[in-house]
Order: C-alpha cells, then sequence, then structure tokens
C-alpha cells in the first residue's frame, strides 16, 4: 500500500534544527527535509573544510578497513545503515553531479577466509546484499598483488565510491533544494543548557546533533580524532595504467603500532586516486606531508610495495595529500533521543559516516517523526483514519 501524501504534511509545522555540515548532519537534514520537517541546518564550517571531503568514501560492510570499531553490540544497526545506503548510493549511479561511482572493490588476506572465523561469518551475511561478489585467491594475481607479501586469499563486488568533491556539493544543494535554511554559525558551550534558547532563536521544536568531532563541544561525550591521511596520485593511464578497481587490506590491532597502518587504493571520480591509510588515535595535527612525516611517506612506500602498477605515479602536485580527524566513539555510532530534552544525537561514526550516512539519516527521520507523534495524540488519530480509508479503497 503507498503511503499518502497526507502522511508526510501532517509534519508540516514542526521545524527541526540540524547541528553540522557533514555527510551526516547534511543527509540527515535532506532526509527530515523531504519526510516534511521544515530544517534548519547550522554549521561553522561546510565543504569542503569539513572532514567529510577528506574522507576515502569507500562503502563497506561494518566493520570498516580502518578498524577501531569497539562497540560489536551496536554492528547490527550498522549493518542496516550500511545496507540502506549502499540501495541510496547505487541509485545516484549516473547522476555526474552526486560523484557517486559503483566499481569493484577487492579485499586481500593473508589467510584463508575460512580460517579467520569472524571475517568469514561476515562474508556470508553480506555477499547477497551487494551486487558482483566472487571470492577467488586468484584475484590476488589477476591484478598484479606482489606476490613476496604473502596474500593468499580476496575477494570482489561491486561497491558505491564517493567523489567527496562533487557529493558534498550535491548533498548541499539537494538541502537547499529540499527547502534547508543554511546557518553558518559556531555553537559553543553544552547543547542542553542552551536547547531553550536555541529553540527559541531557530523557531524548532528539535534538535539533532551531527556535530561529528565538534560533539565534545557540546556534550558531555569522549569523543576522539582518529586522524587519517590520504595520498592523491594522477589515475590518467600515463605515468601508470589506470586503475579501476579499490584495494583494501584491513587494519590489524594485534600488530601493534605498526597496525595503525592499513593498505587503501582507491579511484576517485574519472582521474584521480587516492592511497592511505592512516589510523592514528588522539592526533590533532593536520599539519602533515610527505615531506615532514614519515608514517606518510611510509604509507606511500607500502601501497607502492603492495601494488607494484603504481611505480613511476604521479603525485598530484595541487593538492598532494588530504589529512583528516575521524570523530571516534568508543561505544560506536550515538543515534538517540536525550531523555527529557527535545534533543537528537547522530554523532561518532569515526571513518564511516560516509557508508552508515543514509542509513542513519533514515533512522533519524523514525526517531523524530515518533517523538512529535507522541507529543500529538490528535495527529495519531488522524493518521490512523488515513491509513484506514486507503485499506478501504484497497
Amino acid at each position: 500500500m503507498d503511503r499518502p501524501t497526507d502522511y508526510l504534511e501532517v509534519f508540516n509545522e514542526n521545524s527541526v534544527l540540524v547541528i553540522g555540515a557533514g555527510v551526516v548532519g547534511l543527509t540527515s537534514a535532506l532526509c527530515l527535509a523531504r519526510a516534511g520537517f521544515r530544517v534548519t541546518v547550522v554549521a561553522d564550517r561546510f565543504a569542503p573544510q569539513v572532514t567529510s571531503v577528506v574522507a576515502g568514501a569507500l562503502w563497506e560492510w561494518p566493520p570498516a578497513v580502518c578498524g577501531r570499531h569497539q562497540d560489536f553490540s551496536s554492528l547490527a544497526r550498522a549493518k542496516w545503515w550500511s545496507a540502506t545506503s549502499y540501495r541510496v548510493f547505487a541509485q545516484l549511479v549516473g547522476d555526474g553531479a552526486a560523484g557517486v561511482f559503483l566499481r569493484p572493490v577487492i579485499f586481500y588476506f593473508k589467510r584463508p577466509i575460512v580460517e579467520d572465523r569472524l571475517q568469514f561469518a561476515k562474508v556470508r551475511e553480506y555477499k547477497d546484499k551487494v551486487e558482483g561478489f566472487r571470492h577467488d585467491a586468484a584475484l590476488i594475481s589477476e591484478h598484479g598483488v606482489n606476490s613476496d607479501l604473502g596474500y593468499r586469499d580476496a575477494y570482489t563486488h561491486l561497491a558505491p565510491m564517493i567523489d567527496t568533491d562533487l557529493y558534498m556539493r550535491w548533498l548541499l544543494h539537494e538541502a537547499k533544494a529540499a527547502g534547508c535554511r543554511i546557518v553558518q554559525e559556531k555553537l559553543v558551550g553544552p547543547l542542553r543548557d542552551q536547547e531553550e534558547g536555541l529553540l527559541s532563536r531557530f523557531g524548532a521544536d528539535a534538535i539533532v546533533n551531527c556535530a561529528g568531532l565538534g560533539a565534545r563541544e557540546i556534550t558531555d561525550d569522549v569523543v576522539l580524532p582518529l586522524r587519517g591521511a590520504l595520498i592523491r596520485v594522477r589515475n590518467d593511464g600515463i605515468a601508470v595504467p589506470r586503475i579501476t578497481e579499490a584495494h583494501c587490506v584491513s587494519h590489524d590491532d594485534s600488530a601493534g603500532e605498526a597496525g595503525r597502518g592499513f593498505i587503501f587504493i582507491l579511484p576517485r571520480g574519472d582521474d584521480m586516486l587516492v592511497l592511505g591509510g592512516l589510523a592514528e588515535p588522539d592526533e590533532w595535527d593536520l599539519d602533515i606531508h610527505l615531506e615532514n612525516y614519515e608514517p606518510v611517506r611510509e604509507m606511500f612506500r607500502r601501497c607502492v610495495e603492495f601494488l607494484p602498477a603504481l611505480r613511476g605515479a604521479e603525485i598530484d602536485a595541487t593538492e598532494p595529500v588530504r589529512v583528516g580527524l575521524r570523530p571516534f566513539r568508543r561505544n560506536g555510532v550515538r543515534l538517540e533521543h536525550e531523555a527529557g530534552t527535545s534533543i537528537f544525537h547522530n554523532y561518532g561514526h569515526g571513518g564511516s559516516g560516509v557508508t552508515f550516512s543514509w542509513g542513519c539519516g533514515f533512522e533519524i527521520v523514525d526517531q523524530v517523526r515518533k517523538f512529535f507523534l507522541r507529543r500529538r495524540p490528535a495527529v495519531i488519530s488522524h493518521l490512523h483514519e488515513i491509513r484506514c480509508a486507503c485499506a478501504s479503497q484497497h
């Protein structure tokens, strides 16, 4: 049964203030606006000055290759968010303005997947949720991986890969087109203490906190940076063969300090390749480059050693390295209504903000909608009458 238009229209008088304009904030705002809410987005920074632009932006089934997913009790929700986002991103492929591509990604392992209980379970649960899945150790030689490194197993599938420069512009454009009001302003101080003032000043009935790493300044929660970096190289088929698939080796916590590095080789847009990666906890400095930071140079060497076809790769002269701070929360994503307030939280996505963005956006809509319905019994009755009328017509 189709949902009647009136179902959306009953929320037109409700206004929501969304804090944050990264991928999670703008996606949440867009979902809320499309669901019929009046939305204001307030943020101190917009693309390209947001972490989301730096993101590797490869869709992944959780946990991501950068690791650091500490709260395994939250994985069930994370998997739903991820699967939901996959479907939305797949629908955006072909929209040149959105910058979303569906390309092969290959994951490599140094022992057979069947011998790794967690990895084998991960593959079994999501292989039917993606397109083009293939589990075959022959992928290693087919793609020219260095045979001296000891990789013994691999699988591939099609995954959304997002050109964040294009995508963040597209998101902001879509949010504005859906009616979102955009305000550039930095909020200071605990959110709960200024709740009433914000609701009054922005004419809002609820607040959705998507502040990312900034949540540490407006909540009493512990959110820490997980520093990442990507090296940008030309992918035009001149200096090196054109690479059209992503290559990934997961973060290994058991490897100690060396385990902070992982391998991440990803085609970005039409003519760029990004190489990573780093996952450095509680590091704030963004001023790290090939010239001044050995882990970045080692990251580049690691990628070239893994995929010898990258020898001779031409590093982008305009922007050789991008550095960003993933908003890491030990207990995983906080997506919930704060009891006794009109505040909702949607932050702490670590390195999975793009992957989770649409799933979290839809869940926020559901939570906000239920919040207003609980406050408006008459609306619940009205919706019941609409549903009954629709049912009688069928």
